[in-house]
């Protein structure tokens, strides 16, 4: 009888232990963070529908180096607008900008010569990291002008 009784307090540990476990994965699997990107363009150039101001979150700073992908593009069509970017995993997370001045470009390739660009940044060139908590907003605000375009 006690054997029994162990066996069956047992079976329903490791039954409420696999759905804890379920549910705390289930959880982490959406405990992604929310990134809100403000864009402020001062540059010359119209920002509307057609000529859209793109925004890429990177997890690495390599972007800067050519040798990563986004994990995400949005747009914004307007010189000062917020992005926001949700359930992103990546911690800390990369931001940076590319004014479209030919508005043809998808943002699916590197941006169209010509195309100011800018970055959040602390330090001028340096890539700065923009650290999130699932449940929370981490913002960040990228400023740029027509100083810094592709070649």
């Amino acid at each position: 009888m006690r054997k029994r009784l162990y066996v069956v307090c047992g079976l329903l540990i490791l039954g409420i232990s696999a759905a804890v476990c379920r549910q705390a994965t289930a959880q982490e699997k959406k405990a992604g963070a929310t990134v809100a990107v403000r864009v402020n363009y001062t540059g010359s150039g119209t920002v509307d529908e057609g000529h859209k101001i793109y925004v890429a979150l990177w997890d690495s700073p390599g972007f800067t180096q050519g040798s990563a992908t986004p994990l995400a593009v949005k747009p914004a069509a307007s010189k000062n607008e917020t992005v926001t970017f949700t359930d992103v995993t990546a911690n800390p997370a990369y931001a940076s900008a590319a004014y479209d001045p030919t508005g043809k470009w998808d943002a699916q390739s590197p941006p169209p010569s010509g195309s100011s660009l800018g970055m959040y940044s602390k330090e001028p060139g340096k890539p700065a990291p923009i650290s999130g908590t699932a449940g929370r907003t981490a913002r960040a605000e990228i400023s740029f002008n027509d100083s810094f375009k592709t070649p």
